[in-house]
């Protein structure tokens, strides 16, 4: 009985740890139980507190990579960023090769970093960096799970290469870097099979910025004609398109903005 359980919680533990490299093992039934506890969590609360509890009592545990980036999880889940990159660097100290950190941390600075911040390059570097590391990692990462098929690794290994693209998209659009943002983002949608309908949003804002109104509206209307896309990805879809269009009429100047006169014109007058 204690294999089987042990077994399951294995099992539970690397599917949640999202592809972790190195295939973990309690050491003894407490360490089970209480890994069992964040299992059972039903709140991010409980869970931080029963991932601490798991940290504090068993410090050798071999799960600690995997529960740091549960808890880093967990905090990007809430909106909590501070926290996020304080357990996301956790997880990375403790794993250097963690690719989910570095994307996590990757994506904190891009998405939080703005045109004035005085350390935007500070952050923009961070972003910048952790996206490349994350894009070596990947590349050399193993199978972490036997049952897992070639292609399935292969799919999973171009999302997550798609996640560190987008990294650098933002990081240049940030930068207003249009060009370099959209081979990224560019990139980052040829990776995924189907694409990331806020990938192609952000895709289209890097359009929009450098002008090229014609190639943001049609991914806007993909986006916001797919069916399973989150309502609210959908609603700045509709937002950048109602941007793009005005801009777009703007640019082609007054005269393409009224319609032709129809019928016969009379002479002008000499």
């Amino acid at each position: 009985m204690r294999r089987i359980l042990t077994g399951t919680v294995i099992a539970v533990m690397c599917a949640a740890a999202a592809l972790a490299q190195k295939q973990p093992k309690p050491k003894s039934q407490k360490e089970v139980d209480a890994i069992i506890a964040v299992q059972n969590a039903t709140d991010a609360k409980s869970r931080i507190a029963a991932i601490d509890n798991v940290l504090t009592k068993f410090a050798d545990t071999e799960f600690k990579p995997m529960l740091l980036i549960m808890g880093a999880g967990t905090y990007q889940q809430i909106g909590d960023n501070e926290n996020m990159i304080v357990w996301a660097e956790r997880a990375l100290e403790a794993d250097p090769k963690s690719y989910q950190a570095m994307i996590m941390l990757g994506s904190a600075y891009a998405s939080r970093t703005k045109e004035f911040d005085l350390d935007k390059e500070e952050k923009l570097g961070k972003a910048d960096g952790y996206a490349h590391k994350a894009i070596d990692a990947i590349k050399t990462a193993e199978k972490p799970n036997a049952q897992l098929t070639d292609a399935q690794w292969e799919e999973a290994k171009k999302d997550l290469m798609a996640q560190a693209h987008s990294i650098l998209g933002t990081a240049a659009l940030v930068r207003k870097k249009y060009d370099v943002a959209i081979t990224e983002y560019k990139t980052a949608v040829d990776a995924s099979t189907p694409p990331d309908p806020a990938t192609l949003v952000r895709l289209s804002s890097a359009y929009i910025d450098a002008g090229k109104y014609d190639d943001a509206i049609p991914l806007l209307e993909k986006v916001m004609a797919t069916p399973d896309a989150h309502a609210q990805v959908k609603s700045v879809a509709q937002a950048q398109r109602v941007r793009a269009m005005q801009l777009k009429a703007k640019a082609a100047g007054p005269a393409a903005a009224k319609p032709a006169p129809s019928g016969p014109q009379p002479e002008p007058v000499k």
